[in-house]
């Protein structure tokens, strides 16, 4: 290619595609990313001479970026977000569907001659570590340079990529442009048959990174369908106990419930001697091993978490990893080149400029950061960096969590009866809703295993594809429910969560090597409350009662709304989703 910048890989497969994309898209250059630090230097220097990015005080905050997005583009837009399968129904109720047909001609009208007067950047990345069974590889083309900048840390980028890959076209074709950024015409289309994403007309992390939920949850969670393991948004941790002993815990929660904060939890003072390991903050990818358990690796590289309430009171293994080297976006600008946000350690500045560019103080009625402003930075700087994280085949799981956002109904902590009533614990999973994506905030919504968003085929098929892999795994993680959310009659939270979530961790191991005391109830196994051990917690007897008590009538008009949206998946529902909603219903009767 004449117009082209760094090595072209040997790859056939890549030439061919990047060729004709170019040919569509039109770019005045194609740039060959190979992942070198040179590298980033120069696209630093670019992003920064375009505007992209905005230097930060190098003394407080070394090799740190400002990001701000356009102001119709700061979150993920699912209503634009679509599964293109030849059937609808294989898409299921719980994606937007177009036929594949149509979503390539509407889109390669937009791509068409999109990145005129701009360059394509061609980035090959590695999903997994290298050599693993379990990895996966990526080719993104973009004409975003905060794209490019943003996946380096997100990802294993560059040469390791492409020998992962070698001469194979088993890679995922990523295509990306901001177009005119217009949201009539801003689409995430993806494309399950042809292992294919195309996102256009927006420049926002969730839908501009398609590394992150698009091909790691989306396109892989029908890959794992296909070939036979799990793809879930779901943090991974290592708790290690004073005896050295460490178990390692998957987590699926909603957005901005908590989840990166307990990836790198830190113990509190009545707890000495524990450990975290943090492995991943946001997505699994599980397999069984010979041993019959399930296996875990991180397919990404970095955290891109939301900054609006991480504070080191909260927070601070977060608030140490961004020290340097990070890429902050939509949050509020110091006059001392330093950034802030709602809930940072720092009083509210004086002034200001806020996420829109714009002048800000306490007075101007409005946030100084938007609600899903975020920080991008790799995950080694995190002071709980576990190089298990590296390990071709992963670490063992002994327990999987789902949690969510709850006032009331759903106890502190509880376990499931076995793996197709975990699943079901999955299945019925809800939430109030958060500023991470469009749309009303605190509504409770349904999320089953915190991937409604995120699941790239019908959710029936993927409920169907858990409840087999208990025929794999003969040694299965068990499963629970927790809520760290719950609230008294004073609309205060009873729990005081953060690094005090070990207590639960600490019964949850417990529990998973057959140990730990409970009571059987109809929901399921509950922990009695000398087991949560509230020594030192400033909690009254009968509030940590209320943390862990079943409220029946409340859990029989929850039945209801459970049976309604079941109702959704007809035929796809799998009959052992069915039998766990008549079981709970019998229970609750007795």
């Amino acid at each position: 290619m004449n117009n082209s910048t760094g090595t072209v890989p040997a790859n056939s497969y890549i030439q061919k595609w990047v060729k004709d994309i170019a040919a569509m898209c039109q770019p005045d250059k194609v740039f060959w990313c190979d992942g070198s630090e040179a590298e980033r230097e120069q696209l630093t220097q670019i992003a920064v001479e375009g505007g992209d990015l905005m230097p930060l005080n190098h003394n407080k905050l070394p090799g740190s970026y400002l990001h701000r997005s356009a102001l119709n583009d700061v979150a993920r837009t699912e209503n634009l977000t679509f599964v293109c399968t030849d059937r609808q129904e294989d898409a299921g109720p719980n994606n937007n569907w177009m036929a594949p047909a149509e979503s390539y001609d509407r889109l390669a009208k937009i791509f068409t001659g999109a990145m005129r007067g701009r360059t394509m950047y061609v980035i090959p990345f590695l999903m997994g570590p290298q050599g693993s069974a379990f990895s996966k590889v990526g080719i993104q083309l973009t004409d975003s340079v905060y794209v490019v900048l943003n996946m380096r840390i997100m990802t294993r980028m560059g040469k390791i990529a492409l020998d992962h890959l070698g001469n194979s076209d088993d890679f995922t074709r990523c295509l990306h442009s901001k177009a005119d950024l217009d949201m009539e015409r801003r689409f995430i289309c993806h494309y399950p048959q042809d292992n294919t994403i195309w996102s256009v007309g927006s420049g926002y992390g969730g839908n501009a990174l398609l590394a992150k939920k698009c091909l790691a949850l989306r396109i892989a969670s029908k890959l794992g369908q296909k070939e036979g393991w799990l793809a879930e948004h779901m943090l991974i941790v290592g708790v290690e106990s004073p005896d050295g002993e460490i178990h390692y815990i998957c987590g699926a929660f909603p957005s901005a419930c908590g989840k990166t904060n307990l990836a790198m939890l830190v113990p509190p003072e009545s707890m000495k001697g524990w450990k975290i390991h943090t492995v991943g903050d946001d997505i699994s990818w599980l397999r069984v091993g010979s041993d019959g358990r399930l296996w875990a690796i991180n397919p990404e590289a970095g955290f891109f978490g939301v900054a609006p309430g991480t504070s080191f009171k909260t927070n601070p293994n977060a608030m140490q990893s961004v020290q340097k080297d990070t890429i902050f976006t939509n949050v509020a600008l110091k006059s001392d080149g330093t950034v802030w946000w709602e809930g940072h350690d720092d009083p509210v500045p004086a002034n200001a400029i806020d996420w829109r560019g714009k002048a800000w103080d306490s007075k101007s009625g409005h946030p100084a950061a938007h609600p899903n402003a975020r920080f991008t930075v790799s995950l080694k700087q995190c002071p709980t960096y576990s190089p298990e994280w590296e390990k071709p085949e992963g670490v063992p799981i002994s327990a999987i969590l789902f949690g969510a956002r709850r006032n009331k109904l759903v106890p502190l902590v509880y376990q499931s009866f076995g793996w197709q009533h975990g699943t079901f614990l999955g299945a019925t999973l809800a939430s109030e809703t958060t500023a991470a994506a469009t749309g009303a905030v605190g509504v409770v919504r349904r999320d089953p295993m915190a991937m409604l968003p995120f699941c790239g085929y019908n959710m029936g098929d993927y409920w169907s594809h858990w409840l087999s892999m208990a025929k794999r795994a003969t040694h299965p993680p068990k499963i629970f429910r927790v809520n760290w959310f719950q609230r008294n009659d004073q609309g205060k939270f009873i729990w005081p969560g953060f690094g005090e979530n070990l207590r639960v961790l600490r019964w949850v191991i417990e529990r998973s090597k057959g140990a730990g005391e409970a009571e059987e109830t109809a929901i399921g196994y509950v922990p009695k409350a000398p087991s949560l051990n509230g020594d030192g917690l400033n909690i009254s007897k009968s509030d940590l009662h209320q943390l862990i008590t079943v409220d029946r009538e409340s859990w029989k008009a929850n039945l209801k709304s459970q049976g309604e949206y079941f109702d959704k998946f007809g035929d796809h529902l799998p009959g052992g989703i069915k039998e766990e909603h008549k079981a709970l219903a019998e229970r609750l009767k007795a």
